[in-house]
């Protein structure tokens, strides 16, 4: 892996914060705009390729089939991925053709974002990207911003490229994408004085996990596997794990079929972690928002393992009444037992 090249694109992408935000945004909100543009990018990029098809796509069913709404399994065949986006527009058309009107890019952006299924809507949603798009439309900073993010000088795409001078641009890769993501994250924690374990746990550390879960049953797979987390974050734990398995230069290389399933409360990582599962081809479905302690959404599921790095020395009162509710047989924890958790006894 090279980091340098993952190096040049952090640089790149937190430069844009500087040139295009400083005044628009306070520093310390710089990431509610570059993460998700980030996102919204390298998702445009993936459907490039596959633009043509799902445009003709959805001329087949309007006028041929005359499907009075789309089908998105058609669309997500066309696309080749499980998300897909039914607009004209990409991110590049939006900035090669936007005028001077403001107001008709901030429509024209919307009506892209608008075009796209319903789990990347979900994303767009939890990232608050409409806010954020109107705020920099406002502030006559969209296409500054646009500009940017589709400029020819970086490569966010899977296949390698060149760049206006004829200088070769190596391809991001998915496990790149997840190397530059967190790098943006921890530079962003550090602006704002915040832990970076409150995010992601480290690749190192969730390295040494994957040996000690998987090495001594490596022999004794199942053909499906199913993976929990259930303070999932941005994903880091689950799609390690599927790679340490699945790696045909790894050490396991199995054959099993790895279905990952985790849950997240922070919208934010949330988002990250559920596109992190769209764009290596996971089901986004099997990421779920909320507390874990608060409700279970994977209810008669059973799972093979589960790796997770919970939230310590966070409080679990919020979570107490739905644990406690309807469980009168249980007495209150004891008073050990209770500040290990975080929650007076």
């Amino acid at each position: 892996m090279d980091f340098s090249v993952h190096n040049k694109l952090v640089s790149f992408i937190w430069s844009i914060a500087d040139d295009c935000l400083r005044d628009v945004y306070v520093r310390g909100k710089y990431r509610d705009v570059i993460l998700p543009m980030f996102v919204l990018r390298r998702l445009d990029c993936l459907l490039e390729a596959s633009k043509a098809a799902v445009m003709e796509e959805v001329r087949f069913q309007r006028e041929d089939a005359g499907l009075g709404e789309l089908d998105p399994t058609g669309l997500r065949e066309a696309s080749g991925y499980v998300f897909y986006n039914t607009s004209d527009f990409t991110l590049t058309r939006l900035a090669q053709t936007a005028s001077n009107n403001r107001q008709i890019l901030e429509a024209n952006f919307n009506a892209y974002l608008t075009a796209f299924d319903e789990d990347v809507k979900e994303i767009i949603e939890k990232f608050r990207l409409r806010q954020q798009v109107h705020h920099m439309a406002q502030k006559d900073v969209l296409l500054d911003v646009l500009e940017k993010f589709t400029s020819p000088t970086i490569n966010l795409t899977p296949n390698e490229a060149t760049d206006p001078d004829g200088r070769r641009l190596p391809p991001l890769t998915n496990l790149g994408m997840g190397y530059v993501f967190e790098e943006l994250i921890r530079k962003f924690n550090e602006e704002n004085n915040e832990e970076a374990g409150e995010h992601f746990t480290p690749r190192e550390v969730i390295d040494l996990m994957t040996h000690i879960v998987f090495m001594p049953i490596k022999d004794r797979l199942p053909p499906v596997l199913l993976i929990y987390d259930g303070a999932c974050g941005s994903g880091g734990m689950l799609t390690e794990s599927q790679n340490f398995i699945t790696d045909p230069e790894g050490q396991i290389r199995s054959r099993a079929e790895v279905m990952l399933y985790g849950k997240e409360i922070n919208d934010e990582t949330y988002a990250i972690c559920k596109s992190d599962m769209m764009i290596k081809g996971n089901n986004p479905e099997h990421i779920k928002d909320g507390s874990t302690l608060a409700s279970d959404d994977f209810a008669g599921l059973r799972f093979d393992v589960m790796l997770s790095n919970p939230p310590y020395g966070k409080s679990w009162k919020s979570d107490q009444r739905h644990i406690m509710d309807g469980k009168d047989v249980l007495d209150p924890l004891p008073g050990e037992a209770a500040r290990l958790l975080g929650c007076d006894a």
